[in-house]
């Protein structure tokens, strides 16, 4: 799986950073970003919960 991240639909609130930081990275004042890399084992659920959580749903897994 990956993520992806709708830049210009991101509020910047930070949610999925904080639920997965393994994937999701901000720089303060910029939209959320993903790492690009095939999401662990490990972290797909942490990274489902970012997804399902995202107020504006501007976070898309995808095989």
């Amino acid at each position: 799986m990956y993520a992806t991240i709708d830049r210009q639909a991101c509020l910047r609130c930070g949610l999925c950073a904080s639920l997965c930081p393994d994937v999701f990275s901000m720089a303060e004042g910029e939209t959320a970003i993903a790492s690009g890399d095939a999401i662990p084992d490990s972290c797909l659920a942490d990274a489902q919960a970012a997804a399902d959580s995202c107020p504006t749903a501007a976070i898309q897994l995808r095989p």
